[in-house]
């Protein structure tokens, strides 16, 4: 492994590497979106190119469909795909109950949709990412943007009267410019320190005019794969109760980093 990747690349790299693992032959696969999927699409790839893996990749996001192709995955969409056996993908938050926020990356909804139509979802994560209580991280909700200052005073007038600790919103930008998802849609972040019951806040804000989907995952993680940069593996299986600790060998992975900027 390179020396000058950082500590929090190798933990993300070690997840991904772990994770990819429960990939099989013939399968249909979810493609994350963010810094860490990156480093799963790049370990597919290898598997894919080195040991002649046969799978079918569905990615969330244009970026994720043009590093697979690039790494030598085969795209579809989810049309196309109609289910999937597994979903892999990083995370922004998880909580002790392996619920999520995700979004960071502007692809919440393709994310969420892929996801839940997957019989099972593995996010992979360093340990971070990890908190009691879900908020630390700006909440993404994506909004149309017909109106969308109409939905923002709404979303904030709903806050009111829900449990969080901060209520203060604000428009993602790209530079100067609102920032566009792959749908055309904006994305409003709520900065909210603290979510009570994010189960509470998901149903009011997807009954929000305007709102087209929020960035809390519940109750669509399976496992959580917490990566750590001396290769330490932790899993967490939520269906069946376990945690397991294991160990990835870098030595064995010094192609993956090849096309590394």
């Amino acid at each position: 492994m390179p020396a000058e990747l950082s500590p929090i690349d190798k933990a993300k790299f070690a997840a991904a590497r772990r994770a990819v693992d429960f990939v099989e032959n013939g399968m249909k696969v979810g493609l994350g979106t963010g810094s860490t999927a990156a480093w799963m699409v790049r370990c597919l790839g290898e598997r894919v190119r080195e040991e002649g893996l046969r799978i079918t990749g569905v990615p969330t996001s244009s970026r994720t469909a043009d590093l697979a192709r690039q790494v030598g995955i085969p795209v579809i969409g989810l049309d196309e795909a109609k289910w999937l056996d597994l979903t892999i993908d990083g995370a922004d938050e998880f909580d002790g109950e392996l619920n999520l926020i995700k979004g960071g990356g502007g692809a919440l909804l393709q994310e969420k949709i892929v996801a839940t139509a997957s019989d099972r979802m593995i996010v992979i994560s360093d340990a971070s990412k990890e908190v009691v209580n879900l908020g630390a991280f700006p909440l993404p909700v994506e909004v149309v943007p017909f109106g969308w200052q109409t939905t923002r005073a709404l979303i904030e007038e709903m806050l009111i009267s829900v449990d969080v600790l901060g209520r203060q919103t604000t428009l993602r930008l790209s530079g100067s410019q609102p920032y566009i998802t792959d749908e055309g849609n904006h994305i409003v972040d709520l900065h909210l320190n603290r979510i009570a019951n994010p189960r509470q806040l998901a149903m009011a804000l997807n009954q929000i005019p305007g709102v087209v989907e929020n960035g809390l995952f519940i109750d669509i993680c399976d496992m959580v794969i917490i990566g750590g940069p001396d290769g330490a593996v932790e899993l967490r299986d939520i269906n069946e109760g376990t945690v397991t600790q294991e160990r990835i060998d870098f030595a064995e992975d010094g192609n993956i980093f090849a096309d590394i900027d």
